[in-house]
């Protein structure tokens, strides 16, 4: 048996857009698509790890950038703890 390679990063400006615009409080995972190709790959590999390592690559990177930008945004919209005249 044999994985295909997974396609780059899933983490995208549609995405985005849609992770913004959701409800407070509604849950939403930008990365779900990869961590589904991964669980398709180990399910068609038969739970074979070492067959689906691009796949979980794929996933970490995803949550790596998503991460990154989160604390990016909030940085940008953190208001100051105390005013300085």
């Amino acid at each position: 048996m044999s994985s295909t390679k997974p396609e780059g990063i899933v983490w995208d400006s549609e995405l985005k857009a849609q992770y913004e615009s959701k409800r407070p409080g509604e849950y939403m995972d930008p990365c779900q698509d990869a961590a589904s190709k991964s669980m398709k790959c180990l399910h068609r590999n038969g739970g074979d790890k070492e067959m689906c390592t691009d796949y979980f690559q794929t996933y970490r990177d995803c949550k790596k950038q998503w991460l990154i930008e989160m604390k990016e945004l909030k940085r940008k919209e953190a208001k100051p703890w105390f005013k300085f005249s």
